[in-house]
């Protein structure tokens, strides 16, 4: 999916939710443990209540990981799934990779030619041929991380060197020099507020990958003042608030509650 697919699954669904498949068998509903495999049941019905509200899906491969052989049984089966059912959406693999040029090959062919991911995030701290491998499949896209929303990020991210640059605007800066702006996004944390603006000078046509929305704080509104640009430029993800909204047998329709609540805000922002 190149980027003006994307933003065009964006206008027709008035929305630009990415939904985060953050599964973790210790809160999802307690019916669910009786299925022969309960990660993918749990997915299956709620990517099935919410496909037509959101844009993306990204599983976040530690909860998967966790299980071993059985959980990631799991996540190929959900991408496979979503693929098969809704090949509209935008499937990102929440992997945070990033190694040496072989290591990081063997990354990319996982997630682009053995499974059926869109995008991968990428960890950009080990430079240029960490990240160049996964850059040699078309119309596949990195997402780089730039400007995170954990408490932590202060102690790297927002440090100057003596010119007083930030590193996560060297980062920004350093990456266009590998690739464009239909090869990287790039992951911005939902709490970084008006620094949006910041990134934005540096790259104004990519697309942002904005976690932290809803259970971690972030604010829809702020994002978007400062973050959107004129395709929209944005994929703002949930997880929590829409996953875990009830833990009844009920918890597809909560969820679906929750996901339209968000795609009815997004609707409000997106110029017609």
């Amino acid at each position: 999916m190149n980027k003006q697919a994307l933003y065009e699954q964006i206008q027709q669904k008035r929305s630009f939710l990415c939904v985060g498949l953050d599964t973790d068998l210790d809160k999802i509903p307690a019916h669910l443990l009786n299925e022969a495999d309960p990660l993918f049941a749990f997915n299956k019905v709620i990517i099935d209540a919410t496909a037509d509200l959101c844009v993306a899906y990204k599983p976040n491969l530690a909860f998967y990981e966790r299980y071993g052989v059985k959980g990631w049984i799991a996540l190929e089966k959900t991408v496979r799934y979503i693929r098969t059912q809704y090949p509209e959406q935008f499937i990102i693999a929440d992997a945070k990779r990033g190694d040496i040029g072989n290591t990081s090959a063997m990354y990319a062919a996982c997630f682009f030619k053995d499974l059926p991911f869109d995008a991968v995030t990428v960890a950009p701290y080990m430079g240029e041929d960490s990240v160049s491998p996964f850059l040699t499949y078309p119309d596949k896209w990195v997402i780089l991380l730039a400007l995170t929303s954990n408490k932590g990020s202060v102690d790297f991210q927002l440090t100057q060197d003596a010119q007083g640059e930030r590193l996560f605007e060297k980062v920004l800066k350093t990456s266009q020099t590998w690739g464009t702006d239909d090869q990287f996004m790039y992951v911005v944390g939902a709490t970084q507020g008006s620094l949006f603006a910041d990134i934005r000078r540096l790259v104004p046509e990519h697309f942002l990958l904005v976690p932290g929305v809803g259970a971690q704080g972030g604010s829809l509104a702020e994002v978007v003042k400062y973050g959107m640009n004129s395709t929209c430029g944005l994929l703002v993800n949930s997880s929590r608030q829409i996953l875990y909204a009830s833990k009844g047998t009920d918890f597809s329709i909560k969820a679906r509650e929750e996901a339209l609540k968000v795609q009815q805000e997004m609707d409000g922002y997106l110029p017609r």
